[in-house]
C-alpha cells in the first residue's frame, strides 16, 4: 500500500523524508545539515532527485552493484522480483508494495529503499550532533526536497525548534507551490529562503513542470510583502535548462518579474546537469530528457546568461 506524507502516530507528526546529509556547505551559509523532505507537487522535466517526487516510500534497484544473490527474489512476499532468463532481475512494479524486504537481505545494498518516516525529535537529535560546526561557521539547517511546504505541518515545527528551542539557523528550499497560509505559517520559523522560479510564462512553466505558475508568482509576492521586513534574505534561484528555459524571452521577464518586487533580491542561477540520471533508471522510471539532446551548460554559457540578468538590474549572486 502506498502511504502519504505527514501521518500522526500516537499523537505526534511523523514526516516522510528521504535523506539527511550532514556537513554540506551548498544551500545555505556556512555548514549545515540538509534535511530532504519526500513527496512534490511539480514534475519539472529534469528534476535530480526523482526520488522526491512521490508521497510513499519507494524502493530503489541499481543493477551495477548487484551480486545476483538472488535473496531478494526469495524474500520478495508479493513476487514481485523476476529473474529473466539471462540471469538479471526485474522489479515488477504494479507487484511491489515498497515493503522493503528485500533491502533488508540485499548484500551489496543494491536495492535502497527511499523514504522514512521520522519525528522531529529524531531529525533534531541528528542535526544537534553538529552545533558546534554551525557556531564556528555561522552554519545550520537546510530543509529542501521534494517539496517541504508539501509537509507543512512537521517542517514548520522541526524549524520552530531548530531556532526557537536551539538557537539554529533556518532555511529552506521551496517553488512555493502552496497555499498562502502555509507559505506564511512555516516561513516564519525562516532565516533564508531559496525559492525556485523556472519560467516566467504560465502556460510554458505547466508544459515543463507539470503545473501553473500563478500560485508560485503570487507567494513570491507575499514573502516580499509581508516576510522581507522581518529580517530575513530571499534569494531566487533559476535553473538554466538549455532548449527549455534559457530563451531570451524568459530571462527578461524573469528580470521584469524579480525588478516588481522592489526589493533589490538576489538571483542564482543553477546549471542543468545530469547527476539524476541514474536514480531514473533505478526507480524503473524514463529520464524525461533522454530522447532531447540536452547537455550541462558550460561556465562561459552561464556568464553570458548572468549578464543579461545584470544588465537588467539583477544582483546575480553564487551561495
Amino acid at each position: 500500500m502506498k502511504e502519504t506524507m505527514q501521518k500522526e502516530t500516537k499523537g505526534k507528526i511523523k514526516g516522510l523524508i528521504f535523506n539527511i546529509q550532514r556537513y554540506s556547505v551548498h544551500d545555505g551559509p556556512g555548514i549545515r545539515t540538509l534535511v530532504f523532505m519526500k513527496g512534490c507537487p511539480l514534475r519539472c522535466l529534469w528534476c535530480s532527485n526523482p526520488e522526491g517526487q512521490n508521497p510513499w516510500p519507494e524502493v530503489a534497484y541499481y543493477e551495477r552493484l548487484c551480486t545476483y544473490c538472488y535473496r531478494c527474489v526469495e524474500i520478495c512476499p508479493n513476487d514481485a522480483i523476476k529473474i529473466r532468463e539471462d540471469g538479471s532481475l526485474e522489479t515488477l512494479r504494479d507487484k511491489c508494495t515498497n515493503c522493503g524486504s528485500c533491502v533488508k537481505v540485499c548484500p551489496s545494498c543494491a536495492r535502497r529503499i527511499f523514504g522514512r518516516y521520522i519525528t522531529v525529535n529524531e531529525v533534531l537529535d541528528i542535526v544537534k550532533k553538529d552545533a558546534i560546526f554551525y557556531r564556528r561557521s555561522e552554519g545550520g539547517i537546510t530543509v529542501g526536497g521534494g517539496e517541504p511546504l508539501a509537509q507543512g505541518e512537521f517542517v514548520k515545527e522541526l524549524l520552530r525548534r531548530a531556532k526557537e528551542v536551539y538557537g539554529i539557523h533556518t532555511v529552506i528550499e521551496t517553488c512555493a507551490y502552496t497555499r498562502p497560509n502555509v507559505v506564511m505559517s512555516v516561513l516564519k520559523y525562516v532565516d533564508f529562503i531559496f525559492c525556485d522560479l523556472k519560467y516566467i510564462d504560465p502556460v510554458k512553466h505547466r508544459q515543463l513542470t507539470g503545473v501553473s505558475n500563478e500560485q508560485i508568482l503570487n507567494n513570491i509576492r507575499l514573502i516580499v510583502g509581508k516576510l522581507l521586513p522581518e529580517e530575513k534574505e530571499l534569494v531566487i534561484r533559476v535553473p538554466i535548462i538549455p532548449k527549455l528555459n534559457d530563451d531570451l524571452e524568459n530571462l527578461l521577464g524573469i528580470a521584469e518579474f524579480i525588478k516588481s518586487l522592489d526589493k533589490n533580491i538576489k538571483v542564482e542561477l543553477l546549471p542543468y546537469h545530469e547527476l539524476g540520471k541514474q536514480k531514473y533508471k533505478a526507480l524503473d522510471r524514463k529520464y524525461p530528457l533522454e530522447d532531447l539532446e540536452i547537455k550541462p551548460p558550460s561556465k562561459e554559457y552561464i556568464e553570458k546568461v548572468k549578464r543579461v540578468l545584470v544588465e537588467k538590474g539583477i544582483r546575480v549572486v553564487k551561495t
